[in-house]
């Protein structure tokens, strides 16, 4: 894809305040960051601050999914970059962010100086055929379960048929790369 244009004015939607304001601080003094707590104020900061050079989108916004806001901003503002951030992807979950529109789907934690760089390097194909790992797999099927269950750990454990404290332990770790 490639950034054609300088990134200025950035839409961040995060339920978490925190998260905000470090995206705030990385994005810097030369962007102007527009930060939306839920789905409808970002829908009415992108028909008030049009045109955006970039939105930032987190998978769980409160009750509400970021991948329909996705699928909302792509389909008012087709050219613009969007990315979507979370703990708790899966291939289930960065599918439908990708059908949706999202342009960058990404792991959190990740920087906006990460984000800007993966924009300027392109969107790269993945390959579909390559077989994931074992621990790739299994970290996957623990997002998966952990998602169903609206982030309730307890709950996950029980389904996996695990301790609540393995669970933790594994939660813990960085999601396998490969």
């Amino acid at each position: 894809m490639g950034s054609s244009r300088p990134i200025r004015s950035v839409l961040v939607v995060d339920d978490d305040e925190t998260i905000l304001a470090s995206w705030r601080r990385g994005a810097g003094p030369e962007r102007t960051v527009w930060a939306a707590t839920s789905a409808d104020s970002a829908r009415t900061v992108f028909q008030e601050q049009s045109p955006l050079d970039l939105a930032i989108i987190d998978l769980r916004i409160g009750d509400d999914s970021g991948i329909e806001l996705v699928r909302e901003l792509r389909d008012n503002a087709p050219e613009l970059p969007i990315a979507l951030c979370s703990g708790y992807l899966s291939v289930d979950v960065a599918v439908a962010a990708a059908r949706a529109g999202a342009d960058i789907i990404a792991f959190k934690p990740i920087t906006f100086r990460e984000i800007l760089q993966r924009l300027d390097e392109g969107a790269t194909e993945p390959d579909i055929d390559d077989t994931p790992s074992l621990a790739r797999a299994e970290w996957e099927h623990i997002m998966r379960v952990l998602s169903d269950c609206d982030g309730n750990v307890s709950a996950a454990a029980r389904r996996l048929g695990i301790y609540r404290s393995s669970l933790q332990r594994r939660l813990r770790k960085y999601a396998p790369r490969d």
